[in-house]
C-alpha cells in the first residue's frame, strides 16, 4: 500500500518554529516531486514548497519565502518542511502530496500530484 505520513505538526507561539515530516510508505520518493500544501477552515488548499526529484529545484510560495525550507533526505525516505518565524496566519492543515514527475512546474496545483497524506495541523498562537 502506497502511502504518505505527515508529522511534526502542533502547537507553537508566533515567531516560533516546527518542522514538519513526510515518510513515504510502499514507494521510495527520490522518483517524485514532493509537495506541500495547506489549508486553512473556509479557504482553499494552498501550495506552499515543492522540492524536484532527487533534489535538483526547490519552489515557495510568496507568503512563506524565507521563512520555510523544503528538504530531502532519500535515504530515509522522508522529506521535511522547516518552518520558521511562523504567524498565526500560518495556521491550517498541512499535506505532503507526491507528483510522478521529476519537476516542480506547476507545483502549486493540486491535480499535478499522485498521492496524498493525511494531513497534519499546525497552529500558531499565543
Amino acid at each position: 500500500q502506497l502511502q504518505l505520513v505527515e508529522s511534526g505538526g502542533g502547537l507553537v507561539q508566533p515567531g516560533g518554529s516546527l518542522r514538519l515530516s513526510c515518510a513515504g510508505s510502499g514507494f521510495t520518493l527520490d522518483r517524485y516531486a514532493i509537495g506541500w500544501f495547506r489549508q486553512a477552515p473556509g479557504k482553499e488548499r494552498e501550495g506552499v514548497s515543492c522540492a524536484s526529484s532527487r533534489g535538483g529545484s526547490t519552489e515557495y510560495a510568496d507568503s512563506v519565502k524565507g521563512r520555510f525550507t523544503i528538504s530531502r533526505d532519500d535515504a530515509k525516505n522522508v522529506v521535511y518542511l522547516q518552518m520558521d518565524s511562523l504567524k498565526p496566519e500560518d495556521t491550517a492543515l498541512y499535506y505532503c502530496a507526491a507528483a510522478g514527475s521529476f519537476y516542480c512546474s506547476g507545483y502549486q496545483y493540486p491535480g499535478l500530484y499522485d498521492y496524498w497524506g493525511q494531513g497534519t495541523q499546525v497552529t500558531v498562537s499565543s
